[in-house]
């Protein structure tokens, strides 16, 4: 299946383009794990956001697909979270329209209201046309992939565990410290402790909202070779007392039920 996800310079919607898609139930059957997809943004509507498009007119800009699908946790009406997988942005806007016309076909049943639609489904041809057009023999950097709002001063990336007196090899790759599988790992576990369950939002309120330290459950320091990472499998989040302890002897990395093991004595006291 291929698709075009359109996507906003302002919305009520979580997406991070090139990492995650947020969406209403309503887009879920066209949105299958493994599909491919073009992304796609409308006509500028605050010029304020110029610089981080590829251009004002409608456009595409990017091919990726679809990773695995998780329910927001967050949402009472059953929203739901895509992670994005093989994104590859274009060095130049595919302009939507041209002087042949539109490079979607538009079904005549959806002509009055087709480009209202977030997520669309288009055929092989369609996508073909589309990919035709594109500077795929230079691909470059997007402008903006992830966009925090803050830098946060974090100590979180020093916290690993090695044995003492072994000399270690780093294998440090593109996905190990990727910002994208950070907010992949949140967006699938949350970002309450797995252990404690500690939420620094709740606690501190809408400054610390979304705060969480993520953890590597097999430590990197262990790795024997280059490894992509899956955020649902490999990652989990922790506050920072849960991930200091974790980490607290050099030689040894506790697991999150020895560390549940040690919560549960202390509460017994």
């Amino acid at each position: 299946m291929h698709i075009v996800i359109t996507e906003n310079d302002e919305s009520i919607w979580e997406d991070e383009t090139g990492v995650l898609y947020h969406f209403p139930k309503r887009y879920l059957k066209d949105l299958q794990p493994g599909s491919s997809l073009i992304y796609y943004k409308g006509r500028i509507l605050n010029k304020d956001f110029s610089a981080g498009r590829l251009s004002d007119a409608p456009h595409y800009f990017a091919t990726a697909r679809i990773g695995k699908i998780y329910p927001d946790k967050r949402s009472s009406k059953g929203d739901l979270f895509a992670t994005i997988i093989d994104f590859t942005p274009f060095k130049e806007a595919v302009l939507a329209k041209n002087e042949n016309g539109y490079l979607e076909a538009i079904p005549e049943s959806k002509k009055s209201n087709y480009w209202r639609y977030g997520v669309r489904v288009i055929d092989q041809a369609t996508y073909d046309r589309i990919i035709s057009h594109a500077d795929l023999n230079q691909i470059s950097e997007p402008k903006q992939i992830y966009s925090p709002d803050v830098e946060l001063n974090d100590t979180e990336n020093t916290l690993e565990s090695s044995s003492e007196g072994k000399a270690s090899t780093r294998f440090v790759t593109t996905y190990e410290r990727d910002p994208k599988y950070r907010k992949q790992a949140i967006a699938i576990h949350g970002a309450s402790c797995a252990a404690c369950d500690f939420n620094f939002g709740e606690f501190y309120g809408e400054y610390a909202e979304g705060y969480i330290h993520i953890h590597h459950i097999t430590p990197v320091s262990e790795f024997e070779s280059p490894r992509k990472i899956d955020p649902e499998t490999d990652l989990i989040p922790l506050c920072a007392n849960c991930h200091s302890v974790v980490h607290r002897r050099k030689g040894k990395t506790l697991s999150i039920s020895e560390l549940e093991v040690l919560l549960k004595n202390t509460s017994n006291k």
